[in-house]
């Protein structure tokens, strides 16, 4: 019953609504019109717009701020990497290698007990993993 009434609804609104005619085009009509160019005032009025009033002093802080960290990198020369590398330029893999061939390794221990702390004889019980445990002056 719903159904039937419903449609029957949409029968009559189609009905009642003239339809246009396929030579009435609204982009024709739009087309017609006389396009009028932008003068002065509007193109400044444009160029406000989304500005608050404050943002010509930020981007002029912007700006400072901007040459006064290239002031910064420069007086500092090196810049570091984040995993304190030297930049790839800079690497002498031959001399490097010969260095690892002629030093012995070096061994990672770990202090476990501090004997006599805050003094001269202080003594230090090293743990070096795998290997031995160590009494050091």
């Amino acid at each position: 019953p719903f159904g039937s009434g419903r449609a029957a609804l949409a029968r009559d609104i189609l009905q009642q609504a003239p339809m246009p005619a396929p030579d009435d085009d609204p982009d024709e009509e739009e087309d017609k019109k006389e396009i009028k160019a932008l003068d002065e005032g509007d193109i400044a009025l444009l160029k406000t717009y989304g500005v608050g009033p404050y943002n010509k002093k930020v981007l002029g802080v912007e700006k400072d701020i901007k040459e006064l960290n290239t002031k910064i990198f420069e007086l500092v020369g090196v810049k570091e990497s984040d995993t304190g590398l030297a930049p790839p330029s800079q690497w002498d893999l031959v001399s490097d290698k010969q260095m690892m061939q002629e030093e012995q390794p070096l061994q990672v221990a770990r202090c476990t007990k501090i004997i006599s702390p805050g003094t001269e004889d202080a003594k230090y019980m090293i743990n070096v993993k795998q290997i031995a445990k160590y009494m050091i002056n």
